[in-house]
């Protein structure tokens, strides 16, 4: 499922597969389907369309940051497996909060450990709230996330309440994301 996008301005795109060149006016509603290449793919309600990287912000999006992202991707590659683990946790994120569960300081603990030959994640994680009915939802993230490294073979996302969380467990990237800084 792709993501709604109402472009912010004008943007000068290419029409696919012919070519041409055409102007999506301010306003329009499209979905990227492609990112590859620098360069975005788009559907609208008249077809597909090429937009440029320096057209990014139309959507949305930032080209420097989406650039560190793929940074980030290559150089985990060959990053030790509890720090590919760490990355995935870091893409998990309280749908209340724009800060990743890592740099809220929700988990306490992640581990690797080898059972019956396999691979098992361990993380012991806690929430900004007890009450949070989101808790599941966000540990089942998680879990998601670190099941998708080829290399796991399980894992387990433990919710814990000890020690309760506070605002001085946010890390300082996180402390910028939320201007306490």
């Amino acid at each position: 499922m792709h993501e709604e996008i109402t472009l912010t301005r004008d943007v000068d795109a290419i029409q696919i597969p012919s070519g041409d060149s055409l102007t999506l006016p301010i306003g329009t509603v499209v979905y990227i389907t492609q990112r590859l290449g620098g360069t975005y793919t788009v559907a609208t309600s008249s077809g597909l369309a090429r937009i440029s990287s320096k057209d990014a912000d139309a959507l949305g999006i930032n080209p420097e940051a989406e650039q560190k992202k793929i940074e980030e991707i290559e150089r985990l590659k060959d990053a030790p497996l509890e720090e590919q683990v760490w990355a995935q946790l870091k893409g998990v994120y309280d749908p209340e909060i724009p800060v990743d569960i890592v740099n809220l300081g929700l988990v306490y603990d992640c581990s690797l450990e080898k059972q019956d030959g396999k691979t098992v994640a361990l993380v012991k994680m806690t929430l900004t709230a007890p009450g949070c009915g989101m808790g599941p939802v966000i540990a089942a993230d998680a879990q998601a996330r670190i099941m998708s490294l080829p290399e796991v073979d399980d894992a387990r996302v433990e919710l814990v309440w000890d020690p309760a969380w506070n605002q001085d467990m946010i890390s300082e990237e996180g402390r910028m994301i939320l201007g306490m800084v």
